[in-house]
């Protein structure tokens, strides 16, 4: 309840918590922000911190549901993960190397997808031969497919038995998995390969990973391989979709590891203050950026927001109407969400292409944002791969379904920036990524 209060007394009002959330019209979105740590980048931080052999502070690590389901994993596997009483965002990890003292034999993941996605490669090359590991998740999780992932582990002699229908969770874990030629289907999700990466060098043999079909959200598998060699693995890439592995390799601790501001939040108020006209800045994210997200600066660019790049920060203004874009959106299939409801305020027809991986998401999220923009006004075609909006004639205020889906749900108050306002169902589920997003929207969003 505490974290709704800043709600009060400016143009909110709040019925039956938690639903729904009633933000009355906005004009304007200014001044400045702190970005909470990546999501991506804490979690894939955690986990190669587990697998070093000595202690790692890790600073900015987001306070969310997928990392909390990370970290109760890891201690459940035996590592000792301490949060810092002077700050909450700080965390001593200490590693065990890959040797794992499981507690139990079962990891309860939630809806945490950048979880169990490392998790399944990880314990399939570091378990024991006595040791075997039960992964499960919420209904949704079992409902999000894996069968990439695990066909390409068990072809390659890895150990998985699903326990209900094959590709999905649950699923169980044992040892076996030695190494050789790993292949892959690069269109799948970028996670996966993220995952195999962070598992081959474990393995007692050199690997080959080998990506077939278009490779999608090429700056996440970037960003993986910076991770890795800040945490001393050696990756040789041959090319982006051939990549050979020394096995036997061992994580070093690089003392201290501060994680980015989370690049995908930044596209929301990126997005708000391109509607609104600004000025905002944003801290965390900038040109020094390892992430691909921060790509949608140049993406509101092109719609008609100025935008300054900093080194840890980025300065968003606009003078003219936005324009609408086509874009190829497959590097940044995260922020590209923020483009949807950026096209309501744009002249014209806004094509967001390339975005199939959005179908298993939290939720299908093409078809849910093409459900929830209808219910407005807007004029929305829905592909298989692309979703193509265009600004309502006459805008209809509605209370908007998020599908227990963060992303939608932070898309979903920039519609607060139309004549009508938004209402918008369980916004707590911000908290999968963003959990203070909210309170920061009405501390920079007003009349």
């Amino acid at each position: 309840m505490k974290q709704w209060s800043a709600f009060l007394n400016k143009g909110i009002t709040l019925l039956n918590l938690p639903d729904p959330l009633h933000l009355a019209p906005r004009s304007v979105c200014s001044g400045t922000v702190t970005l909470p740590g990546s999501k991506s980048i804490s979690n894939r931080a955690l986990l190669m911190a587990a697998l070093c052999g000595q202690p790692v502070t890790l600073k900015n690590v987001l306070e969310s549901d997928d990392t909390a389901r990370m970290i109760e994993a890891l201690t459940t596997l035996g590592v000792s993960v301490r949060r810092s009483e002077s700050d909450p965002s700080e965390y001593q990890v200490e590693g065990c190397g890959g040797r794992w003292q499981p507690t139990q034999n079962e990891l309860y993941l939630g809806n945490a997808g950048t979880a169990v996605r490392p998790l399944v490669a990880v314990l399939a090359a570091s378990l024991s031969n006595t040791q075997v590991m039960r992964l499960d998740g919420n209904a949704r999780m079992r409902e999000r497919p894996i069968a990439a992932l695990i066909d390409s582990l068990t072809a390659a002699g890895a150990n998985i038995q699903c326990h209900a229908e094959a590709g999905f969770l649950p699923l169980t874990i044992g040892s076996g998995f030695k190494g050789g030629e790993v292949t892959i289907d690069g269109s799948a999700s970028s996670q996966y390969i993220s995952a195999l990466l962070m598992a081959l060098p474990l393995l007692s043999e050199d690997s080959e990973l080998i990506l077939i079909n278009e490779v999608i959200s090429g700056p996440y598998i970037e960003l993986t391989l910076a991770m890795l060699r800040d945490f001393g693995i050696q990756i040789d890439k041959h090319s982006d979709r051939h990549y050979k592995i020394p096995g036997r390799q061992c994580y070093r601790s690089p003392g201290n590891y501060f994680v980015e501001g989370d690049a995908s939040g930044a596209s929301y108020w990126i997005g708000a203050a391109a509607i609104s006209g600004g000025p905002i800045t944003i801290y965390g994210v900038g040109k020094q950026s390892i992430q691909g997200d921060v790509r949608f600066a140049e993406l509101a660019q092109q719609m008609g927001a100025e935008v300054e790049m900093l080194d840890n920060a980025i300065r968003v203004s606009r003078r003219v109407k936005l324009s609408a874009i086509d874009v190829d959106c497959n590097d940044v299939p995260d922020a590209a969400m923020t483009l949807a409801p950026m096209a309501l305020f744009a002249e014209g027809t806004t094509v967001i292409r390339n975005v199939a991986s959005w179908r298993v998401k939290e939720t299908d999220r093409l078809a849910a944002m093409a459900t929830e923009l209808r219910k407005i006004g807007a004029q929305v075609e829905e592909g298989e791969d692309y979703l193509s909006v265009m600004a309502p004639q006459r805008w209809q205020h509605a209370t908007l379904d998020t599908y227990d889906d963060h992303r939608m749900a932070m898309c979903s108050a920039l519609i607060a920036f139309s004549p009508v306002g938004v209402s918008i169902n369980d916004p707590q589920c911000c908290s999968k990524t963003y959990p203070q997003f909210f309170d920061e929207f009405s501390r920079l969003c007003h009349d």
